[in-house]
């Protein structure tokens, strides 16, 4: 769905722009934001503030090509270790391949000040549009995004307010389709594992559509734990083993990811327990990695494959035909798969029950 109030074409900041709106030269406004020249530390301070403020970002393409973009797209993304992004990638590259785009790649490592300082530099080179993981920004990344003048999609959650064009899935909605399927296969005692959600939004929303869905089936999240790092089996082993020894009762553990998960899944194996009778498991992700597994994690797709594809056919159209597909929303359906680890007597929901 095409939201018209964001189709026009937006008009990118200049030196002009800052020069206004901090009653200094435009020259002196260049000096300042090059580092180069004599300035008074009350001028620079005035220039920086208006170029913050309007979320300005000098232009690092010299001569004849200043006014112009080039054929890079911006994709600035959380984590190269979490294997949910390659996938991303992947879907991305399909389609900028045929194209004359190229991406490329910003890590924040789920970090708000490193956000703003991957996409300034990026800006910087003037991108042709921009795909960025995330609708939680800082307010200096939200203001640069905004006067970038440029196509822009934010991937991976529909939860919340755009700056522009959004693709991916509502993680309340995917919390709380796999709480409706825990209860309705008759566990009650549930455990809950994943990342620290300050940092990780998306798992956080997760995390509430979970509960929400749960409260509304009398049930509670009986025991939890949350760490900082990496999406390890081993991290999934050691907390499983944790949780298990103080909280023997549970009989199902939700983890907000599939290493974990499957660490998890390993640990109770190891330790003789009967999956799903006696303990059902399930993560989030649908990682391709873990098909190989004998016993399958109960999961749910992200479809992070189709939301690279989409935002980079969003971006593709912006660039190359006009701005008709400025601020699309696109939401997919993650689905749900049960595998070997959700089956006690359940009777799995259909797909977007």
């Amino acid at each position: 769905m095409n939201d018209e109030s964001n189709t026009d074409t937006r008009r990118p900041l200049t030196l002009r722009d800052v020069s206004e709106a901090s009653g200094v030269s435009e020259m002196t406004v260049s000096r300042v934001l090059r580092n180069r020249g004599d300035v008074s530390e009350a001028t620079r301070e005035k220039v920086l503030t208006a170029a913050r403020t309007l979320g300005y970002v000098p232009n690092k393409i010299a001569g004849a090509l200043a006014s112009n973009r080039v054929n890079l797209v911006a994709v600035i993304i959380p984590s190269l270790s979490n294997m949910v992004f390659p996938e991303v990638m992947t879907g991305i590259s399909k389609v900028l391949d045929e194209t004359p785009l190229q991406p490329v790649v910003g890590v924040t490592n789920y970090r708000p000040e490193r956000e703003e300082k991957v996409l300034y530099e990026m800006l910087s080179w003037r991108p042709s549009g921009v795909i960025i993981a995330g609708l939680e920004h800082s307010d200096a990344s939200r203001t640069m995004l905004e006067a970038a003048g440029i196509p822009v999609v934010e991937i991976m959650d529909t939860d919340g307010r755009a700056i522009d064009s959004v693709v991916g899935i509502s993680h309340r909605r995917a919390g709380r389709e796999m709480a409706k399927a825990i209860a309705k296969g008759g566990y009650t005692k549930i455990g809950f594992m994943g990342t620290k959600m300050p940092l990780d939004h998306r798992a956080r929303k997760r995390f509430e559509g979970f509960t929400e869905a749960l409260a509304k089936a009398g049930l509670e999240v009986m025991d939890q734990e949350f760490y900082e790092g990496g999406s390890a089996l081993a991290k999934g082993r050691e907390m499983t083993a944790e949780m298990l020894k103080r909280s023997p009762n549970l009989d199902f553990l939700y983890y907000s990811n599939d290493m974990i998960g499957a660490g998890g899944m390993l640990h109770c194996l190891e330790a003789g327990l009967a999956i799903p009778d006696q303990i059902g498991l399930a993560g989030f992700n649908g990682v391709e990695l873990l098909e190989g597994f004998s016993t399958r994690l109960a999961t749910m797709d992200a479809m992070r494959a189709e939301i690279g594809r989409a935002a980079a056919e969003i971006i593709a159209h912006c660039v190359k035909e006009d701005m008709s597909r400025a601020g699309e929303r696109i939401e997919l359906t993650p689905r749900m798969q049960p595998g070997d680890t959700l089956g006690r007597k359940t009777i799995f929901l259909e797909q977007g029950e």
